[in-house]
């Protein structure tokens, strides 16, 4: 009964959460084409403002569960947003892994799972470039096919803004050699990397 409740509530909040995002941001959705309907996926994209994690959830077409920095507990909205989508919190520079074992099991079962490499806003810019390995690793271990997210536009009330969604990345191949290649989760890194920054460069 709380699942069909929460079945509901998703779809309810992710008409108003579309329907604002259109309206108030103008935002458009390109390459929907490239989602495939099924198969487990892994969608990985840049990260600006606090919008992007519902933008992508409620755009993609996919159920998925979403990866959340556990501060968000203390904001009712988000909390309540996380709980709905069944997101999964991230203890952000702890050495606990129930997160990362949460969403290994979720691609394991076929379903997807959302994060930002970046791991946190704008992290390409803080990071020098660099993104974290978790999304490889996920990739590699599970063998889910990686969906690159640019979302572009200034996030600003009535500017042009999008989410443009790249075609699915297969990393079987560098999966089955991960364990004599100690680069290979550095290859991918970079490679996810490289198609979410084209995507979010892209002119709109």
């Amino acid at each position: 009964m709380k699942e069909f409740f929460k079945k509901i509530g998703r779809v309810i909040v992710s008409f108003l959460i579309l329907t604002y995002c259109r309206i108030v941001y103008r935002v458009k959705i390109i390459g929907k084409e490239n989602i495939p309907q099924e198969g487990t996926l892994l969608f990985c994209g840049n990260h600006r403002t606090y919008l992007d994690p519902p933008l992508i959830i409620v755009t993609a077409g996919r159920y998925m569960r979403f990866l959340a920095k556990e501060e968000l507990r203390k904001n009712p909205l988000f909390a309540f947003l996380v709980f709905l989508y069944d997101g999964i919190y991230v203890k952000r520079d702890s050495k606990d892994i129930t997160s990362l074992k949460t969403a290994l099991k979720t691609l394991k079962d076929g379903k997807c799972v959302g994060l930002f490499p970046e791991g946190t806003r704008n992290g390409l810019e803080k990071n020098d470039g660099k993104i974290k390995n978790g999304a490889a690793y996920m990739a590699l271990k599970t063998n889910a096919k990686v969906i690159p997210i640019g979302i572009v536009g200034p996030a600003k009330p009535f500017t042009k803004n999008a989410i443009i969604y790249g075609k699915p990345l297969d990393f079987s191949e560098y999966a089955a050699r991960m364990k004599e290649d100690k680069g290979v989760e550095d290859q991918v890194s970079e490679i996810i990397k490289e198609e979410i920054v084209k995507l979010a460069n892209t002119e709109i």
